[in-house]
């Protein structure tokens, strides 16, 4: 029996022929993550057991972007604590305050992961780099304390689902809403410690950009991870930003699925998923009775300079509606300056909306945008759980860069085609 791409890239790691589904197995890494929350518990872990060297300075990234600028005294000595390991074992690929970005977003635009690599960190959404045709996943931190002084970690070989790609995308529909509409499919325990493996004639319509989006909410379907095809796409993203050589993996003809999901891309409209779960999918243009209060367009899923430009599209020449706030974040700093030159953060500002420096902040509950009780937000984010971004009894929806800004200047969730 072949193997899929997930299955090819970890044998490959593993030092293996062949791997099959439920194998435990041991495997290096190519590349290690951690960021201002999970890497303090890492560094407690690998001091504990007494480690004393790193793997690969070159091979370990620390991103300050959870609570960075610091919001508090807390946020402050988690940073230091990560800033002193950093020093201490003279690590590369070390990001803070104008320099740093949001993790997922800036480790792919670094030329920190190409095809083939494996990937591990310690946050969940480590598995967005499967758009670039790499096995990532996230972790706990004693697992990421551990690697960072091995190098190497152990995987259990996840199974795996095909989901075929047909037709072209519709006009304001983004990756956003591809990924959200399969989640409303199978559920946010669907793909439960799988590997969504994405293929089809569909894959080619869709940019780099739109990929990320979807890999990195893999984990909202349960999976493992995401990963799409190596194709030009692909190749015009890495060419200029890897400078090591990689190799592309293909999945065998007879490769074992556990299902296919088809999914004609012509049929998908604008989604938007409501509270309190990712799979609560439903048509944008449903939900003219839900008023709202703020609007967030960011965050690893949602921050790329594709993402600024369909809010600045949006926004251009209007304002949000009265008593709606809203907040872009720029994923890094490369974001923040190309939207600076392209002008739109005057298109935001105008319209009404602040800029904030990349952070992940909002998407956690964390701050930039925390929400009292009764209230409603509209995000470009991740997750919708209870109190995700602030109050229990507050709540958010999840949707495309088009749709939020479509929502703000509405003031109630609408699609973009009501506003334009």
């Amino acid at each position: 029996m072949g193997m899929t791409m997930t299955q090819k890239i970890l044998a490959h790691h593993a030092g293996l022929e062949s791997v099959r589904a439920g194998q435990l197995i041991q495997a290096r890494l190519d590349l290690v993550l951690g960021n201002d929350i999970t890497t303090p518990v890492a560094i407690n872990e690998f001091e504990a057991a007494g480690f004393d060297k790193v793997f690969d300075k070159s091979k370990i990234a620390l991103v300050m972007d959870h609570f960075a600028p610091n919001k508090d005294i807390k946020a402050a000595t988690q940073c230091k604590q990560c800033r002193t390991f950093a020093r201490r074992f003279d690590i590369d690929n070390y990001f803070d305050v104008g320099a740093m970005g949001i993790e997922h977003a800036l480790l792919p635009e670094k030329g920190l992961v190409a095809p083939g690599e494996a990937v591990i960190g310690a946050d969940s959404h480590t598995c967005t780099y499967g758009a670039l045709g790499a096995f990532s996943t996230g972790v706990g931190s004693t697992d990421m304390g551990a690697a960072m002084a091995a190098g190497y970690t152990w995987f259990k070989v996840p199974s795996a689902i095909r989901v075929w790609l047909t037709g072209k995308k519709g006009p304001y529909v983004s990756g956003k809403d591809v990924i959200l509409t399969l989640i409303g499919m199978i559920g946010v325990d669907g793909a439960q410690y799988q590997s969504l493996e994405f293929a089809g004639p569909g894959v080619a319509e869709l940019t780099i950009y739109d990929r990320l989006t979807i890999a990195n909410m893999a984990i909202e379907a349960g999976a493992k991870n995401g990963i799409f095809p190596v194709d030009d796409v692909t190749c015009a993203y890495v060419a200029g930003r890897v400078d090591r050589p990689w190799t592309a993996y293909e999945a065998d003809a007879d490769a074992e699925y556990e299902r296919t999901i088809e999914i004609d891309l012509s049929q998908i409209d604008c989604t938007v998923a409501y509270p309190h779960l990712p799979e609560n999918a439903h048509p944008a243009r449903d939900g003219r009775d839900i008023a709202i209060d703020q609007i967030v367009i960011g965050s690893c899923t949602n921050g790329q300079i594709d993402d600024m430009a369909a809010a600045a599209a949006i926004l251009k020449g209007k304002h949000l509606a009265p008593g709606v706030r809203g907040i872009i974040i720029p994923a890094t700093q490369s974001v923040y300056r190309e939207c600076m030159h392209r002008g739109y953060t005057d298109i935001f500002l105008d319209a009404g909306c602040i800029v904030s420096t990349p952070t992940c902040g909002p998407c956690l509950g964390g701050y930039m945008g925390i929400l009292a009780e009764g209230e409603r937000c509209v995000s470009t984010t991740n997750r919708n759980f209870v109190g995700r971004m602030g109050h229990v009894k507050s709540e958010v929806y999840l949707a495309s860069p088009a749709v939020a800004a479509a929502s703000g200047i509405a003031g109630h969730i609408c699609h973009p085609k009501e506003v334009m």
